[in-house]
């Protein structure tokens, strides 16, 4: 589903995306025959939006029904959205597991087997979800420990067998041996040097910087460039918490690499995506930025505000 909330338009209306933007599908008894596939395509399209169906039923909804109606098991499939839903399911492994009903843990555990078997297959982020797996485990261990302390939906026995799951997809990926690729055809390393500065410059994670600085003699001594770093301070820290943290090599100059792992220490870095939830401030909807929404404001640009994973969390907060 592209979008959840509540929608004052009753009794609910079918809509199109086109080219010119959200547009009512209307149809008539009399012409019902002639829309039959036009009506099978509204049906199978998750591009088009069926309103009339996502109404909280009792004026609220919970972070388990919005876990389940947004569609995560779809969305990792997106290059853009993997990281956001990642994260999204490290924060709930952290501190909102126990509030998710039975079918939303239930949800959660699948969409998450589906991560761990879409990086066995593709060797592509095994750092994130080894991570979020040692959060989650962390979790799952003080949650049995403390059985009748704190609420646990379902029979312990779930959790145990959820836990010796989590405890497989572990080792299989601390065993993932990543293939090297042999190419005939230019590699990172033909570019002209300016080039291999200007991606490295692309990089707001700094163990991705470390990472490729390891590949090559050229890469490692772009990686250690000092204005790479003070950039990438500058990026994800205010100049006010630089001042309090400030670091000084021997020479006197001030070392930016160790001023980032220091910083990172205390304040948390800006969070970057290639695509995020929003939310429509005029119909209460949140919605993928890409898949858009039936908005009926004037401006409705200007109504929108972009969801973090932390804010998604905060807004089921009661």
């Amino acid at each position: 589903m592209p979008f959840l909330g509540q929608d004052w338009r009753s009794p609910g209306w079918s809509w199109i995306k086109t080219e010119d933007g959200w547009k009512r599908f209307e149809y008539f008894n009399h012409k019902l025959g002639d829309n039959i596939n036009e009506l099978t395509l509204l049906d199978n399209d998750k591009e088009n939006v069926y309103v009339g169906d996502v109404c909280e039923r009792h004026g609220y909804c919970t972070l388990g029904e919005a876990f389940n109606r947004l569609d995560f098991s779809s969305a990792i499939q997106d290059v853009r959205r993997f990281n956001y839903v990642v994260k999204l399911l490290q924060l709930i492994a952290k501190s909102q597991l126990t509030s998710l009903s039975g079918a939303a843990q239930k949800n959660y555990f699948n969409v998450l087997e589906k991560i761990v078997r879409k990086v066995l297959d593709d060797h592509q982020n095994p750092r994130l979800i080894k991570a979020l797996l040692n959060d989650l485990s962390s979790t799952l261990c003080i949650l049995m420990r403390e059985v009748g302390k704190s609420v646990l939906i379902g029979n312990i026995n779930i959790w145990v067998c959820r836990l010796e799951t989590i405890l497989n997809w572990q080792q299989q990926l601390n065993n993932l041996q990543i293939p090297k690729q042999v190419s005939n055809g230019m590699t990172l390393s033909d570019l002209p040097l300016h080039m291999q500065n200007n991606i490295l410059y692309k990089f707001s994670d700094a163990c991705d910087i470390i990472n490729l600085g390891q590949t090559t003699p050229t890469l490692h001594m772009l990686s250690e460039d000092w204005q790479l770093w003070k950039k990438l301070c500058q990026f994800h820290f205010a100049e006010k918490q630089f001042c309090r943290h400030l670091i000084l090599s021997e020479k006197g100059h001030v070392d930016w690499k160790l001023m980032f792992f220091t910083l990172q220490k205390y304040y948390p870095q800006k969070e970057q995506y290639g695509d995020t939830l929003q939310f429509c401030r005029h119909c209460n909807i949140l919605f993928w930025n890409d898949s858009g929404h039936p908005c009926t404001a004037n401006d409705p640009d200007s109504c929108l505000t972009p969801v973090s994973p932390q804010h998604f969390i905060d807004l089921f907060k009661f």
